[in-house]
């Protein structure tokens, strides 16, 4: 049944696209341009002008200035965007959009050249695999009614990363950069455009000794081919496989131990070890079937399998005892007592997905119309396997669960931008949201067992949004849009194989700014937003420590807040042609609380938590950096970023606990600084670049089990080659 609705799903959409090809011109107004393959937001043919709601988008110029060690440098210098470091390398993305819970980017649609790059897009859409910045070439995110192109999740925003295409003549370009804790990060990528196409590879490896309390290894590999086969025809095919070897791990400090400051980046756990391998593929078509009609299909697939070893551990004495005690033993759960024993949790999925989508242009009589619309089917199998090792080293135990999750998720959806007036547009758009998902049990707590249940969640996604440019330099926009997010097939059947009613996130989204550019010095836009979320879910997963003492339905919560982001070059603006100086930033004010009556209970005592702030939503961030270029190749770039205070759990606990688990988290400032100097003749960059130069101590988070601190001081230099 499901095959059989893909299918008329996209004859009728062909048949549409087809009827409103015949005896249709295309306007000046629109600035007509083919759909980039890869590319959610062009910023050159006016689309990122029209488009409605706030964007932005950070070019490789940037990210080369940025020289950024994690992705988490990058995207916490977007405003409205918080990212709480894990390990401290960036190996585990945890963002938070508008007061969205930042755990494993539950709440954010993640693509990689346009295809989704989560676990499982709609049953488990967790980040323990992030793109790998050093092979980006670009970073777009969309937090506005634009997001119902993409989805499934339409409730914190849309990132898409960009990766090089192939150049058109020969490139060869090699980097190393070292430095402290043993730190080193190497890359090659090789490019080469001919007659019909061209291709580019590229390898990176990256790993450390001792960045903070982890070391790592990582190698990744990524090949792209573009290939034109006509002059209205072309196929682009990528294929990646990405290896990380870690001790990461969940334990983290108790309150005591942060406060003594020593010790902060011990390894707690160091036989803990984590190891992911993704391998992906995907061959994408695009054929111009009339002047103003481009038909895209995309076939992917990918397999990503997270082997974890966790050493486990108890607040009490128990028995089992390892004899290694963290903390201080005569306050009560002020220690973490190790066990020796360790629990295995190994995770594989498997995701295949088939895109059809088509863009094209036409009048209706002074009207004219950019429509985009397509239909998506994504089937995703997650295979778990839990096992429990005798000795903290064990790789192999005892089983003691085993499951299937199997998911169908269907899209269809359609997007109507109308030139009213060469001044003002408006954007309509549909998005229908369709998932069908089961959960099998074979072993649980070391039993055989053969039960499970099946469930379905649906919804139609409006959205409309609305532009105005009373002037070149300056355009007005507002939007509106449904928020949705699937909830994962964990919570949604529960251990007991029983179909919990457990609602979709969604959430009524509103957004009210502007942006500027005045000439090609100064840049701006200033966003308003409101968030009205009918039903948050509450991460009730292991990695969010499960510090909410309510039900996994949420409730209703509220979030509302002001967006601003500045780029001013005052070299520019005096017309110095051959350098660039100023400076460019952020800030955000947000408001994100319990909506309604939630009612928790704390020793004896019944709360009722409406109006308290939620946990890991920090009230205000902001960011600086001043940058200086010259024309004999000198770069110089000092960034700060702060993140204020912010709650580790529902209840606004403010003193600290005794394990490091709840309690307030002081806001933090970090400063950086990165400089180069190119040397034309040689074709060679020298790189450096320094992370928190005050060598500041700070929290980061306090989930899942206690204080994970902020990355130290850290010094890479290095060397570019580009041939």
């Amino acid at each position: 049944m499901k095959k059989v609705l893909i299918f008329l799903s996209a004859q009728v959409c062909s048949l549409l696209i087809l009827a409103q090809g015949i005896n249709t011109d295309h306007t000046d107004s629109m600035k007509q341009q083919e759909l980039q393959t890869f590319t959610v937001l062009d910023t050159n043919d006016g689309l990122f002008t029209y488009l409605p709601g706030s964007v932005s988008k950070i070019d490789l110029a940037r990210l080369n200035a940025i020289q950024p060690f994690t992705l988490n440098e990058v995207l916490r210098r977007i405003p409205g965007v918080h990212v709480a470091d894990e390990e401290g390398v960036g190996m585990r993305l945890n963002i938070g959009i508008r007061g969205m819970d930042p755990d494993r980017s539950r709440g954010v649609h993640i693509m990689e050249d346009g295809i989704p790059v989560a676990m499982g897009p709609y049953g488990e859409n967790e980040a323990y695999y992030s793109p790998f910045v050093d092979r980006m070439s670009g970073i777009e995110l969309i937090k506005g009614s634009g997001q119902i192109l993409y989805g499934p999740q339409t409730v914190g925003g849309i990132i898409n990363f960009l990766t090089l295409d192939p150049p058109q003549k020969t490139r060869l370009n090699v980097k190393f950069m070292g430095g402290t804790g043993l730190n080193f990060l190497g890359s090659i990528n090789y490019g080469q455009g001919f007659k019909n196409g061209g291709f580019t590879i590229s390898y990176v490896r990256k790993q450390g000794e001792q960045v903070g309390p982890t070391w790592y290894r990582i190698n990744d590999v990524v090949a792209k081919f573009v290939l034109n086969t006509s002059d209205k025809t072309s196929l682009t095919f990528k294929a990646g496989f990405y290896n990380e070897l870690s001790n990461a791990t969940y334990i983290g400090l108790t309150q005591n131990m942060w406060d003594g400051g020593q010790n902060l980046f011990v390894q707690m756990a160091p036989d803990d070890r984590m190891q992911v391998n993704r391998f992906s593929g995907s061959l994408i078509h695009t054929w111009k079937l009339r002047k103003n009609i481009l038909m895209t299909t995309s076939v992917f697939g990918y397999s990503t399998s997270r082997e974890w070893r966790r050493q486990e551990f108890s607040t009490g004495p128990t028995t089992n005892m390892s004899g290694v005690v963290w903390g201080d033993t005569s306050i009560a759960g002020g220690a973490v007592y190790m066990k020796n024993s360790t629990g295995i949790q190994n995770r594989y999925f498997n995701v295949a997905g088939i895109e059809n989508k088509f863009s094209w242009n036409f009048n209706t009589g002074k009207v004219g119309h950019r429509v985009d619309a397509g239909v998506r089917f994504i089937y995703e199998r997650a295979n778990e396997d839990h096992m429990r090792g005798a000795t903290p080293s064990s790789e192999v135990g005892t089983p003691t669960s085993n499951e299937f999750r199997n998911g169908y998720g269907l899209a269809v959806y359609a997007q109507d931008k109308l030139f009213l007036h060469k001044k003002f547009t408006a954007t309509i758009g549909v998005r229908g949201e369709f998932f069908w998902f089961d959960r099998t049990f074979n072993l649980v707590n070391g039993i055989d067992t053969s039960y499970g249940s099946k469930n379905f969640v649906g919804v139609v996604i409006p959205g409309i949004g609305i532009n105005y440019t009373p002037a070149k330099w300056v355009n007005l926009f507002t939007g509106v849009h449904r928020g949705f997010a699937p909830p994962r097939v964990k919570d949604a059947i529960n251990a007991s194989g029983i179909a919990v009613q457990l609602n979709a996130e969604d959430s009524w989204n509103v957004e009210l700014g502007a942006r500027f550019k005045v000439k090609d010095f100064l840049t701006a836009e200033v966003t308003g937003f409101y968030m009205d979320f009918l039903n948050q879910v509450v991460p009730s997963s292991v990695s969010s420590g499960s510090s909410s003492s309510t039900l996994v339905n949420g409730g209703a919560t509220r979030h509302a807040g002001i967006e601003m982001a500045l780029a001013y070059d005052l070299a520019k603006n005096l017309g110095w042609k051959k350098m660039s100086f100023g400076l460019e930033g952020g800030f955000t004010y947000q408001y994100a609380v319990y909506a309604r009556d939630r009612f928790a209970v704390q020793s004896t005592d019944t709360l009722n938590l409406i109006n308290n702030k939620l946990p890991y939503a920090p009230q205000i961030m902001a960011n600086m950096a001043l940058f200086f270029q010259t024309a004999f190749g000198l770069n110089v770039r000092v960034s700060g970023n702060y993140v204020g205070d912010q709650y580790a759990d529902d209840l606004n606990t403010i003193a600290p606990t005794a394990d490091g688990r709840k309690g307030l988290i002081p806001g933090y400032f970090i400063l950086d600084a990165t400089a180069s100097y190119k040397i034309p003749k040689i074709r060679t960059t020298i790189r450096l670049s320094v992370k928190n130069m005050s060598d500041n101590r700070y929290v980061v988070s306090r989930r899942p089990t206690g204080i994970k601190v902020g990355l130290p001081l850290l010094f890479m230099a290095g060397f570019e080659f580009q041939f």
